[in-house]
């Protein structure tokens, strides 16, 4: 057992040595407590990291990962000795921070603190609904836990807060934190910033809690996880107290968090240690241990369970036929039925058309789940199956509460752990989803994350309330499709599109105000991101809009037809579908011959000038009047958009 955890130890503070960088306090403090989750508990295995009923292991504090990669590295997980020696380098497999799909046995990308520890929240909840949905007497086919490592930081981050509020709220059992508690943080010690009772502080939110007095006393760390293993209608925190740095000529001081501690100083810890192997080599029991209790250990539980799933296909086949495809990632979805069109004049908000459009699709994919910040009544995003909690799991409506910070990163761990999932808010709380937003693009995970509100139409509410750069902010964050449909039928494609889309997060957009079915909508159209929903010939220039002000743009087209000047009317719904079309479609809908274009969107204007010679957008905060009175004070009208049209 010593022998294995210093092996992780120095396995580690080689790695952060070699690149000279990196943070070899928790290494050396925390090593015990992931060593004990890995060949105690972790059902999982290297030769099928991706196992469904595995447990889930995150790394909150994910500025540890030189610990995570030296642990998966003993266990036979895809992390060589030679990954170990590149890690922190360019193209290689062990980055600064863990990054899920790049590294084999990395659940979740982390690094900013809190996020990590709310996706857990994300996957347990996962775990709950899905064991209540498809476990049978005698067929556990969904039974896993999920494990995090968290930090002093993690714990003080409002995301991390708003996640354990809501985690103990809604009493998630199989979810079981251990906090490396060094009372040390980058700067000094947490006393500096923080003086509260973590022990009263989640009693307090309907966590249970433990405590172990000593991180290398394993005996106790092994004691407290079988008690929260056995607690089911709790998440569990295990406050484990441990020395940063430990064993080191500078343990319990920050100044062992973020620096590497060097070459001697490594070699005189090992001494200390007993630990007489060269640089980036680990003892044969180690590598035995390892073997054993987590490959071995993970391929009896895996082998079992392929068995018992075997039989369950055999006597409930239909709900087999469920699993499999939330296993697989694949839909299985007669769109047609799924999504019925509306007819040219329909008059609706988009968010009003966006809960319809859940409502229905809610009926056709089972494992459609989400809600919203509570905001349901003006989003219309709601789940189906009543709300979910410890007492009703079958529920998919999530009441995320006043918690938007972590409602997406909640999001996050349900996609990431097989769930189609959405959140719901006003968009100009986008600001306070973004970090979640960016982590899902980085991840490649496919999170729906819907807001209404859109525009200065939101009217009363005034300037706090009006989305104004939101929507530029969003579009230029790598790998994330954002949607601002014009109609019911374009609001009902791109749920379509959000909901098939594998490798990429959607933000859905919608209005506050009523939108007119205009023309009709193909969903052949409208996939592709951007197309002509209106043409004339021998056009001499193009109008484009997204969202409410497609139909100003079309009424504005008739307007400049009654004086002679024809123009097409493209909507866009999604600028990053469009651009990933050909260029050849991309030509086809906007000529480059044809260089008189207005672009006409109630958001800040910049990233239209790449479509557009000209733009009608709004480059200041909004104003507090009734959402017409606003939309008329910005001069998103027929006459200006004429007016303006004419000045190209």
């Amino acid at each position: 057992m010593d022998k294995s955890i210093n092996a992780i130890r120095f396995l580690g503070l080689d790695a952060v040595n070699q690149a000279n960088s990196g943070h070899p306090g928790i290494v050396l403090g925390a090593a015990p407590m992931i060593y004990t989750l890995f060949t105690q508990f972790m059902n999982a295995t290297p030769t099928d990291s991706k196992w469904f009923n595995r447990d889930r292991f995150i790394l909150s504090a994910g500025h540890g990962s030189a610990m995570l990669y030296a642990t998966l590295h003993l266990s036979g997980y895809d992390v060589s000795i030679e990954d170990l020696k590149q890690f922190r380098q360019l193209e290689s497999r062990t980055p600064g921070h863990p990054e899920y799909g790049h590294t084999d046995g990395v659940e979740a990308t982390t690094g900013p603190l809190g996020q990590g520890l709310s996706m857990a929240v994300g996957m347990a909840i996962g775990e709950a609904h899905l064991r209540a949905r498809f476990n049978r007497p005698e067929f556990p086919i969904v039974d896993h836990y999920t494990y995090v490592i968290c930090g002093d930081g993690d714990l003080q981050e409002g995301v991390a807060q708003e996640a354990i509020s809501l985690a103990g709220h809604l009493g998630i059992g199989r979810l079981i934190v251990l906090f490396d508690s060094n009372d040390i943080q980058l700067d000094g010690p947490t006393e500096w910033a923080t003086s509260e009772s973590i022990e009263d502080k989640f009693k307090a939110m309907n966590w249970h809690y433990m405590k172990v007095r000593d991180a290398n006393d394993v005996d106790e760390i092994t004691e407290a996880i079988n008690v929260a293993r056995g607690v089911t209608d709790q998440p569990s925190i295990i406050e484990v107290k441990s020395v940063i740095g430990y064993g080191s000529s500078k343990a319990g001081d920050s100044a062992t968090h973020g620096a590497p501690l060097g070459v001697d100083e490594t070699e005189r810890i090992k001494r200390a240690f007993h630990y007489d192997l060269e640089p980036f080599s680990a003892p044969i029991e180690a590598y035995e241990d390892f073997r054993f209790n987590v490959k071995d250990r993970g391929d009896v539980a895996m082998a079992k369970w392929q068995a018992k799933l075997e039989q369950y296909r055999e006597t409930y086949p239909e709900l087999a036929a469920q699993l499999d495809q939330i296993m697989s990632g694949e839909l299985d979805v007669d769109w047609r039925k799924a999504l019925a069109t509306q007819a040219i004049g329909t008059k609706e908000a988009s968010r009003v058309s966006g809960g319809r459009t859940i409502n229905a699709l809610s009926q056709h994919i089972g494992h459609l789940i989400g809600g919203s910040a509570d905001l349901t009544k003006s989003t219309k995003a709601k789940g189906a199956g009543g709300n979910f909690h410890h007492d009703t799991p079958l529920g998919r409506n999530i009441n995320f509460g006043v918690r938007e910070h972590a409602m997406g990163a909640i999001v996050n761990g349900l996609t990431l752990h097989g769930m189609k999932a959405f959140s719901g808010g006003f968009f100009v709380f986008a600001d306070y989803m973004k970090p979640a937003i960016r982590m899902a693009a980085i991840m490649c995970v496919p999170s729906v994350f819907v807001f209404t509100h859109d525009s200065v139409a939101v009217g009363e509410d005034g300037p706090t309330h009006e989305p104004i750069e939101q929507l530029s902010m969003l579009r230029t964050t790598p790998n994330v499709n954002v949607y601002r449909p014009a109609d019911a039928n374009e609001t009902a494609y791109v749920f379509r599109m959000a909901l098939e889309s594998t490798e990429t997060p959607s933000v859905i957009v919608l209005s506050r105000q009523n939108l007119t079915v205009k023309t009709r909508t193909r969903w052949s159209d409208v996939k592709r991101g951007g197309y002509v929903i209106s043409d004339a010939e021998d056009f001499e220039g193009i109008l484009i809009a997204t969202g409410s002000e497609v139909g100003l743009a079309l009424d504005a087209q008739q307007e400049l037809q009654s004086q002679g000047i024809v123009v097409r009317v493209v909507s866009m719904p999604s600028l990053e579908v469009f651009r990933a079309q050909s260029k050849r479609y991309q030509d086809s809908v906007l000529p480059p011959d044809c260089t008189k274009r207005l672009a006409i969107e109630m958001g800040a204007p910049d990233v239209w000038y790449r479509y557009a010679s000209a733009v009608m957008g709004i480059d200041r905060f909004g104003v507090s009047a009734p959402g017409d009175d606003a939309i008329a004070y910005f001069g998103f009208d027929v006459a200006h958009v004429v007016k303006r049209y004419h000045q190209i």
